[in-house]
C-alpha cells in the first residue's frame, strides 16, 4: 500500500519523531548534539517556524513544531539531509542514518499542546538519561531546561508556553514544572505517538462504546485530534490538492504563472525575472514565489533553482506575495 502524503498548512502543529535506522545512535557525542542544535537554530528563525518542545535522545529525537513560512517537510529535509551528510563524513560511514522518513503527526492544538510539551520534555527522564526532575531541569539537550531558564535557546518559543500557565513568567514556570512533574507517574503515553483513530479517541474501549451507540468517528494516523478536526484537516488538504491538479490540468506551470504575474503587474516577463531590486520587480517576484509555491505546490528548492536565489529568500518572498495577492485582489486564473 502506498504511503499517504504528508498534511501541512501554515499554522499547523506537528509532533515530529526522528529515529535512527535499526535503532542505532544518531548522536554519539555532545558535539553531534550541538551540531544538530546549531542547524535548528538557523532553520527555525529562517523559516519562521515555532518550536515549542524538543528532546534529543541518543537514537531518536522529538520536536513540536508549528508551520511557519515553509512546509515542515522543507525544514526537515534541509535539517536531516545536512546533518546526515555531516555525520557520515565525520564517522566515515555510508548509507542511511535515519529510519525511513521521519514521522509527523498533525495535532489539534487544544487540548493536546500542553500534553505534547510534557510528553516530549519527559523523554530524557524516561530514557534514563537523567535520574530526576532536578537533573532534567538542567539537562541541556531538551527544551525543558530552556523553559526552566537554565539554558538558552533563542529559537525555542518559551513565551507561548509560559502563556499557557500564567501571565507572570516566574509563576508560569512554577506551574509548568508542577504540570511536567505530574506526568512522571503517568508513564509512557502511546496515544500521543501512534494509533491514528485510537490515539485521537482514547483507545479501543471508548471506540467500541461509540460504535455500539451507532456513532462513527473520523480518524487518520497522520492526525491527532477529535473527529471534526480530522475531517476539517482532510477536507482542506483535499481542496489544496485538487487546486494543484486543476491548475496543472489547465496547463499552469512555472512559466505560465510567470506570464500571469507579468500580466497582472503590467510588466514584461524579463522585468519580473530581472535581478534588480526595484520595488516593482521585488513585488512581482514575491507574487511569483507565492503562486508557484502555494498554488502549484512547487518546493522552495525548485523555485530557488529557477530564480537563482536561496531557499530562505524564496520563503520570505512567498510570504510577501500572499499579502500582495490579498491587498490587490489578484487572481492566478
Amino acid at each position: 500500500m502506498p504511503r499517504k502524503a504528508r498534511i501541512d498548512a501554515p499554522g499547523a502543529l506537528h509532533h515530529v519523531i526522528i529515529r535512527g535506522i535499526e535503532r542505532k545512535k544518531i548522536f554519539r557525542s555532545d558535539y553531534d548534539r550541538k551540531n544538530f542544535i546549531d542547524r535548528l537554530a538557523k532553520l527555525i528563525p529562517e523559516t519562521q517556524t515555532d518550536c515549542f518542545a524538543w528532546a534529543l535522545i541518543p537514537n531518536h529525537t522529538h520536536l513540536l513544531l508549528r508551520t511557519g513560512l515553509t512546509p515542515i517537510s522543507d525544514l526537515m529535509r534541509r535539517l536531516l539531509t545536512g546533518y546526515s551528510v555531516w555525520f557520515n563524513k565525520k564517522y566515515q560511514r555510508h548509507g542511511q542514518l535515519f529510519q525511513n522518513r521521519y514521522k509527523s503527526i498533525l495535532c489539534q492544538e487544544n487540548p493536546y499542546l500542553n500534553e505534547l510539551v510534557r510528553y516530549i520534555h519527559l523523554n530524557p527522564l524516561r530514557a534514563k538519561l537523567v535520574e530526576n526532575m532536578k537533573e532534567l531541569d538542567r539537562y541541556p539537550w531538551c527544551g525543558h531546561s530552556v523553559v526552566m531558564n537554565h539554558t538558552n535557546q533563542e529559537w525555542q518559543n518559551i513565551d507561548y508556553i509560559y502563556g499557557l500557565f500564567a501571565d507572570q513568567k516566574r509563576q508560569a514556570r512554577k506551574k509548568y514544572r508542577e504540570f511536567v512533574k505530574k506526568g512522571i507517574s503517568e508513564g509512557k503515553k502511546p496515544d500521543l505517538t501512534g494509533g491514528g483513530l485510537l490515539r485521537s479517541i482514547g483507545g479501543w474501549t471508548v471506540l467500541k462504546g461509540l460504535h455500539k451507540s451507532g456513532i462513527r468517528i473520523k480518524g487518520d494516523e497522520r492526525i491527532l485530534g477529535d473527529s471534526d478536526f480530522v475531517d476539517n484537516v482532510l477536507k482542506s488538504a483535499k481542496e489544496a490538492l485538487e487546486e494543484k491538479y486543476e491548475l496543472k490540468a489547465k496547463g499552469y506551470d512555472f512559466d505560465r504563472v510567470l506570464v500571469r504575474v507579468a500580466e497582472v503587474m503590467s510588466m514584461e516577463v524579463d522585468q519580473v525575472m530581472a535581478s534588480g531590486k526595484s520595488p516593482q520587480t521585488v513585488k512581482a517576484r514575491s507574487l511569483l514565489c507565492f503562486w508557484a509555491h502555494r498554488k502549484l505546490r512547487m518546493t522552495t528548492v525548485e523555485i530557488a533553482r529557477r530564480l537563482n536565489m536561496s531557499q530562505s529568500t524564496i520563503s520570505r518572498l512567498s510570504m510577501k506575495g500572499e499579502k500582495i495577492e490579498k491587498e490587490n485582489r489578484f487572481n492566478l486564473i
